[in-house]
Formats: C-alpha cells, sequence, structure tokens
C-alpha cells in the first residue's frame, strides 16, 4: 500500500518464485527517474519473500568499484543464509572459480602450477577464514558498501538483511573441491580438459590475461553461479527459487553484471540447451541502458510495460523470440503515486510522524504539486513535517504554501531549499550549465521543440529522455515530468529577463508555424494578457463551444511568475486591469476567466483550489452573452462548482 505499482511487481516475482526449478523466468526491469520508487519496491520484496526465500541485495550505485566478481561473491555470501524450511546453500563451483583467480599463483610452468595449485588453494581458504570467517565473508572487505539496505527499507526488512550478512565459520566442504575442478574441465570457454590446468587457466587469465581473458573469466564465474543454483535445487529440503535484487543498474559495473548474467543464462539455457536456472532477477535502472539501441525504443523489440497488470503471461506473450537474448529482459515503467495513493501514504507517515495529522487534507494539493513522484511526496511531507507551517486551513496556509520551493527544513544539516535539494537529487550528474539552459528549455511545453529552438540541441533531450525524465509514456508530447519542471520554471522565474526572452522566443516560433494556440500559451506566460483575452474574444463567436474550451484550458495551463507575496486572491488582484469596464461585456468575462483560470492551474498559487466557484461563475456568465451551443458551457460550469479530483494528472487538478 502507498507504493506505485508495488502489488503488480509483488504479484509477478511471487509467481516466478513459485515456478518449477528448470522453467525459464524473466530478467525484471524496474525503470523510472529517480525517485520512482524502484529502492523501496526491492524493501517491499525483500520483506515479503525474504522470510522463506535466499535473497541476495545488491546496489550498483555506490561511488566504490564493483567489479563483477566482487558482486558475486556478495550475492553467493548472502544466498547461503540458512533459512528454517531448507538446508543451507552452497556454490562451491563459483567459490573455488574465484579462490583460484584470487592470488596469483607461484609458478614456472603450467606444469608446476598444476602441482601447487591444491596446495595454495588450501593455504588461500585458511587464511581467509582465519580473519573473516568464511571465504566470500572477505569480499565484504573491499566490496562490503554495495549492500547497504534499499531506501525506505522496513524494519522487518533492514532485520532479514542483517541475517544475510551474518558473519560465521563456513568452510567450504573439501569433497565438494574435486568435483567442482571436474566442472571447470568440462567448460566450453577453458582449452584444458584437466580440471586442475583449468584453474591454472582462471588465474592467468585474471594476472596475466588481456581483456578477452578477462571477459571470458567472468563469463565463467557467471556460469558457474548459474550452474551451483541449478545443483542445489535437484537436491531434497533444499529451495527451489533464488531471489536477486539489483539497485541503480545503470551504472557501469550494474550494466556489465547484467550483460554477463543475461549471457551466461542464454549461453546456458538456449545455446547449450540445459535447463533454465532458478534465479529470479529484479533490476532497478533510472537510464536507458546502452544495449537497446537508441532511447527512443525503436530498435528494441520490447516495449515498456506498466507494473500493474506486469505477469508471467504478459511476458510469455510479448517476449521476443528466443534467437536472441532481448527474450529475458522484463522492462516494467514504474509510474506515479495516484491520489489515493498519496492519501494512503501520509496515512502511513501518522504512525510514526502523528504532527502530519492536519495536513492530511493537502493530499490533493500535494499530488498536483508533485504529479506523484513518491520522492518528491516524501520531500513535502518532510518540509511540511519540519516546518512552522500554518496547520490551520486557510489564507494563512495558502501564503505559505506559495513559497514551498523556497523554504527549507528547521532540522538537519542540510541548508538547501526543497527546489535545491530535489533538483539535486533529480539531475545529478548534470553540470550547472545543462541545468541552466535545461531551466530555459523547460518553458516549452515540448522539450524537443525547447532544446532545439535554445540552442542545447538534441544532446541535452536525449540525456533527459534517457533518464526517464520525460512524462509517462502515452503522452503525445514530449513534455518534462510535471515536477521537476515545475521546480525548474519556479528558478527560471528568478531570472525574469530570461523568463521573458525564452517565451517571446517560443510564441514567435509558434506565430511563424501558425500554431496561435502554443503562441497564446507563452503570450500569457509573459503576462500579455490583452493579447491572450483579444484572440479568445475572437474564438468565442465562430468555433463551437466544446473547441473554445479546450483551447482556453490549453492556454490558461501556462506558467507564470507572478509574485511570491499572497494568496490567490491577492495574485487576481494584481492581473486586474488598470480600468475595469464599467459594463459586463464578452471581453470582460473572458479577461477575468483566464486571469482566474491562469492562476487555479498552477497548484502553488491556489493550494486549496478555492477559485473553482469564481472560475464556474465564469462559465456561466459566457453561457448567457452566447446565443447558441452553450451546453457545453454550463457543463463546463458545473464540472468546477461540483469539483472532484482526478485520481491521477491524466486531467487537471
Amino acid at each position: 500500500m502507498g507504493f506505485r505499482g508495488r502489488s503488480g511487481i509483488i504479484s509477478l516475482v511471487g509467481e516466478c518464485l513459485q515456478l518449477g526449478p528448470a522453467d525459464e523466468r524473466p530478467v525484471i526491469m524496474l525503470l523510472g527517474p529517480r525517485g520512482s520508487g524502484a529502492s523501496e519496491a526491492h524493501g517491499a520484496l525483500m520483506e515479503k519473500f525474504g522470510p522463506e526465500t535466499p535473497f541476495a541485495y545488491v546496489n550498483l550505485g555506490g561511488e566504490q568499484s564493483l567489479l563483477p566478481r566482487y558482486a558475486l561473491a556478495l550475492l553467493a555470501r548472502q544466498l547461503e543464509r540458512k533459512l528454517p524450511r531448507y538446508r543451507r546453500s552452497h556454490f562451491p563451483r563459483l567459490t573455488l572459480g574465484l579462490l583460484a583467480s584470487d592470488h596469483q599463483l607461484r609458478m614456472t610452468s603450467l606444469a608446476e602450477g598444476r602441482r601447487n595449485i591444491r596446495r595454495e588453494l588450501d593455504a588461500f581458504q585458511e587464511q581467509a577464514e582465519a580473519r573473516y570467517g568464511d571465504y566470500l565473508a572477505a569480499f565484504f572487505e573491499v566490496a562490503g558498501g554495495a549492500v547497504g539496505a534499499p531506501d525506505g527499507a522496513s524494519t522487518a526488512a533492514l532485520a532479514l538483511l542483517r541475517d544475510a550478512l551474518r558473519r560465521g565459520r563456513r568452510r567450504l566442504p573439501g569433497r565438494k573441491f574435486t568435483s567442482s575442478a571436474a566442472w571447470y574441465g568440462g567448460h566450453p570457454l577453458l582449452r584444458s580438459r584437466d580440471p586442475w590446468e583449468a584453474l591454472v587457466e582462471l588465474n592467468l587469465w585474471r594476472h596475466d590475461g588481456d581483456e578477452d581473458d578477462q571477459e571470458r573469466l567472468d563469463r565463467v564465474l557467471f556460469s558457474a553461479l548459474l550452474e551451483d543454483m541449478r545443483s542445489n535445487v535437484r537436491h531434497s529440503f533444499m529451495p527451489r527459487s533464488y531471489l536477486l535484487l539489483l539497485d541503480n543498474s545503470h551504472t557501469e559495473y550494474g550494466r556489465r553484471f547484467l550483460d554477463l548474467l543475461i549471457r551466461a543464462r542464454h549461453d546456458d539455457a538456449v545455446v547449450a540447451g540445459a535447463d533454465c536456472d532458478p534465479l529470479t532477477v529484479v533490476a532497478s535502472s533510472n537510464r536507458w541502458l546502452p544495449r537497446w539501441g537508441p532511447a527512443t525504443g525503436d530498435q528494441w523489440p520490447w516495449r515498456l510495460r506498466g507494473p500493474d497488470r506486469a505477469s508471467l503471461e504478459d511476458w510469455a506473450e510479448h517476449r521476443p523470440g528466443r534467437d536472441s537474448d532481448d527474450t529475458w529482459w522484463y522492462p516494467l515503467r514504474l509510474r506515479d503515486l495516484n491520489l489515493d495513493e498519496v492519501r494512503i501514504r501520509i496515512e502511513l507517515e501518522l504512525r510514526q510522524h502523528p504532527g502530519l495529522a492536519p495536513f492530511t487534507r493537502l493530499a490533493p494539493f500535494i499530488h498536483r504539486l508533485t504529479a506523484g513522484l513518491p520522492r518528491a511526496v516524501s520531500q513535502v511531507l518532510e518540509l511540511l513535517r519540519h516546518s512552522a507551517v500554518p496547520t490551520e486551513d486557510g489564507a494563512e496556509q495558502d501564503r505559505w504554501l506559495r513559497t514551498l520551493p523556497d523554504r527549507t527544513p528547521r532540522e538537519g544539516e542540510d541548508s538547501r531549499t526543497l527546489a535545491e535539494a530535489a533538483l539535486d537529487h533529480l539531475l545529478h550528474g548534470f553540470d550547472p550549465a545543462q541545468r541552466t539552459a535545461l531551466e530555459e528549455c523547460a518553458a516549452a511545453r515540448d522539450l524537443s521543440i525547447g532544446t532545439r529552438l535554445l540552442g542545447s540541441g538534441d544532446a541535452l533531450f536525449g540525456e533527459v529522455r534517457g533518464r526517464w525524465l520525460l512524462q509517462s509514456p502515452g503522452t503525445v508530447t514530449p513534455s518534462l515530468h510535471p515536477w521537476p519542471r515545475r521546480l525548474l520554471l519556479w528558478r527560471l522565474a528568478g531570472r525574469p529577463d530570461d523568463w521573458d526572452a525564452v517565451h517571446e522566443l517560443l510564441a514567435e516560433y509558434f506565430r511563424s508555424e501558425g500554431r496561435t494556440v502554443q503562441e497564446m500559451y507563452h503570450r500569457l506566460a509573459s503576462e500579455r494578457i490583452d493579447e491572450v483575452t483579444g484572440y479568445l474574444v475572437d474564438r468565442f463567436p465562430v468555433v463551437p463551444a466544446a473547441q473554445w474550451i479546450s483551447e482556453f484550458n490549453a492556454i490558461t495551463a501556462a506558467p507564470n511568475r507572478l509574485g511570491q507575496a499572497g494568496g490567490p486572491l491577492e495574485l487576481l488582484a494584481g492581473l486586474a486591469p488598470e480600468e475595469p469596464p464599467e459594463a459586463v461585456t464578452t471581453a470582460s468575462v473572458i479577461r477575468e476567466l483566464i486571469t482566474v483560470r491562469w492562476v487555479w492551474s498552477d497548484p502553488l498559487a491556489d493550494p486549496g483550489m478555492r477559485l473553482n466557484d469564481m472560475i464556474a461563475d465564469g462559465f456561466n456568465q459566457l453561457s448567457r452573452l452566447r446565443r447558441n451551443d452553450i451546453v457545453a458551457l454550463f457543463n463546463e460550469a458545473e464540472r468546477y462548482r461540483h469539483w472532484r479530483h482526478p485520481l491521477t494528472l491524466a486531467g487537471e487538478g
């Protein structure tokens, strides 16, 4: 509850874990921008399945380098956790391969290495056990930072993770040393058929080999992990499946890990015709992976799926043919929280922070403001919890919320404002020049037009698209996600000259293209209200009412740089004409309706949507001023007078 699409993801993973050990299963990819809740999903999966399923969590987005061998050791060590229903899992082939390639063997010839290898491997293992308790635990010394808990993990999930990481003496059984070596002697990537010479070959690849040798070594180690899993599930009183959670797999080391894992599975299950491994993989990425081709997705056989209806049946129906290793992916585009889920998130926060109780009524405002991006919702709630915001619903609270992006929590060492903290997280990796350019490009609803006209080119647009920062799939216009766009425009509003110049440039572009509605959108953003009024007054008697309303709504959704002082009524007062007309005319009604709906469209300008009745009155007045086709105007008045908040931001509000 409270996490976007989490129930569908949990259901899908449950299906995968219940499959037979040899059944094929997907590599589930959770895709979305930073803050879209993938880490929370990892924590939820850990809590749900961890008590009865061997699982491993690896964060591939840390600052330290995480070579594939380190990641394999970390996950195997976690999967060895003892569960009440099963015997402990062991990974003898992987452990032996890591051990054989770890320290450089002292030898002058391959034959000498063959004679000495078993003695030296025993010595290496005993040294590791004496210091760390077991060999795999030694890898926590160099890569332990990659197993920290995911953001938002519950107390129960943290306890399970600590149990999986508990150190203890776990010696590799000696009798498996020989059988594991024999497996290496039969591996197709190794030239030597002699088991011990094959291990020497691994050692030479690691310490004296070139880049191709290193690649072969990693492929062999991944194959060893999967074979260990297949071997484990064949025995009685052993787990039938394993769960691997890979956070931030878009990094260099994450991409390499996924590439090696996919290739190892494909080589075993398709090329060699062996059983599929019993590993369910859930990976998260806030980047488009380069191996999928251009971020347009045109060259990738997959089309993104939503998480709510994800299932094995859906994967089987849409997966590409098995001749390509793309067949193993199952990409799920994470969605934002809907209004009910925002309410649930606030209710869940109340358990630990009862001081948030007065702000439960602000759920519609928070949803409008953030578009339901999970981390954004949490950031706003944290700010409300730590700030002296008026608790009573009314004008004083509206005025406080008007400047929310510039507010700083009173507690903690972080002195950044909400806008700074949120943008630093969302735009991690963008340099200052790119951020400044993006502030200007955000003025355009169609970001591709903004980047082209304002000189940023395809590179900036491609970077934004590749980071999933565009609005969810299904929208016709490639717009920035509403939350970062709102914050970027807030920053641009602090540069008034640049604001006017950007909107003037965009307005002139759309004028030259004959797209007058889009032109008026930018004229209104520049507060050229009389020009916009003239256009809508001229259109009012000559187009059907429904079309006029559509154009009106599109134009009055324009951003604004109105002053930060005052609530919605004060903002409206500043937009009134210098000389109000003496009589009610179509022009005077339309002008007032434009300004009211323009302020209403901005959740920071009208947090409580207090201008609904004024908009309804304006449409009622227009219905009396029009000679025919007035039903649509009556209906629009009723819509605002009896407003019901939409669950998602597919519509207004």
